[in-house]
């Protein structure tokens, strides 16, 4: 029997964790340096995440359909060896400098992803998608479990952020050297053209139509569910708001930890993909953030705030192994660089709107701002339900 866990699997699963190792870091002290440091109004920090992700929905859409074109690998390590731009952050003296740098690092980073992702299912077979996804995101989170660390070792130390920010360019640039080692040659021209014209009997036809439609399912339902996807930046800053700067960040380890294990868990599940999606992923979502914003607004404590952030957790790990494996299973190894690229894409224009909305609905409340976001949540995944019942994946 066929190891799943091949070298190149082993070094693309490496390279998310040594990237994650990194930039995590910056994700969960961003909002701290922003907002707590250079004095930024919380809605700059929805502005921030929004002009990060937004704008990055069209990188990572280019870089899908350049890495079809010109092949995975170049395009997965020119992304990849700009990310460190992120460590610079901590530089900026003005929150709108420090918005347009992060944002630039975060591009590259959106660039690379679609590629990555098609290569690690383009040399996985059909039955061991689930799982090599699962062991991605497990490596992809278990570096961010170590970025969290030494953050919140430097905060308590009282280290200064932009030395914590500086150091992260180097597990990024280690990340961008397991690129350099990977073998993956691309896929043989004849693979490109071998679906040219050829008739179809009833059967195949049904196949196809029913891939058709999980496709368009699974790319709308993103979209939805980015409209609710915030960045953690925001409970990370409740949860501070509530108690102390360090237990906001160690929220995000715990976040990290479980989506980790949870994502390897629903890699394994190979049945019913789409429904798992939906209820495990979205609709877990929408309860953990719901938990968010009622234990801030009725002072329920930190228990119940970590109880949503273990929810999240579990969703986002689902969300993160399934979503690219359903892309896998549903495109051809040809076009798999632009099908990650439009996931990729439609997850990030809803986090536009997601970040933007949050950060002024915060102002309101963070009630309102978490109450949005597990409504839009739900509806993605109700969404999603009636494209599976006819899906068959």
């Amino acid at each position: 029997m066929k190891r799943w866990l091949t070298r190149d699997i082993l070094l693309l699963s490496l390279s998310a964790f040594f990237a994650d190792a990194g930039y995590q870091a910056l994700i969960a002290g961003f909002p701290l340096f922003l907002v707590l440091y250079l004095k930024a109004p919380v809605y700059y920090l929805g502005i921030a995440m929004a002009l990060a992700y937004g704008i990055g929905s069209v990188f990572a859409y280019v870089g899908g359909r350049l890495a079809d074109k010109h092949g995975k690998k170049k395009i997965a390590i020119l992304g990849n060896i700009l990310i460190p731009i992120l460590s610079f952050t901590g530089f900026a003296s003005l929150a709108s400098e420090a918005m347009v740098i992060f944002s630039a690092g975060w591009w590259a980073r959106n660039f690379r992803t679609p590629a990555r992702r098609a290569m690690i299912g383009d040399i996985s077979s059909k039955l061991d998608k689930g799982k090599v996804y699962g062991f991605l995101n497990a490596l992809d989170v278990g570096g961010g479990v170590i970025a969290v660390t030494y953050l919140s070792i430097g905060i308590y130390l009282g280290v200064a952020l932009k030395l914590i920010f500086l150091v992260t360019a180097i597990p990024i640039l280690l990340s961008s050297l397991c690129l350099f080692l990977v073998s993956y040659k691309g896929l043989p021209k004849r693979a490109k053209s071998s679906r040219k014209k050829q008739p179809l009997h009833e059967l195949a036809s049904k196949r196809l139509k029913a891939k058709a439609g999980a496709y368009k399912g699974v790319i709308l339902a993103t979209g939805i569910y980015g409209l609710s996807f915030y960045s953690l930046s925001f409970p990370v800053l409740t949860i501070a708001q509530e108690s102390t700067g360090l237990y906001g960040v160690l929220s995000y380890a715990v976040f990290l930890l479980v989506s980790a294990l949870f994502g390897y868990v629903a890699g394994t599940l190979t049945r019913r993909v789409l429904r798992n999606l939906a209820v495990y992923g979205y609709f877990l979502a929408g309860i953990g953030s719901l938990a968010i914003g009622l234990s801030y607004h009725f002072g329920l404590g930190i228990i119940a705030s970590y109880f949503g952030i273990f929810l999240i957790g579990v969703a986002v790990g689902t969300i993160e192994t399934l979503e690219p494996t359903i892309i896998s299973l549903v495109k051809s190894k040809a076009n798999s660089g632009s099908g990650m690229g439009a996931l990729t894409a439609s997850r990030s224009v809803g986090l536009f709107v997601a970040n933007l909305a949050l950060g002024f609905l915060y102002v309101l409340g963070p009630l309102y701002a978490y109450g949005f976001a597990s409504i839009m949540a739900i509806l993605a995944g109700i969404i999603l339900l009636g494209f599976g019942r006819t899906s068959g994946i």
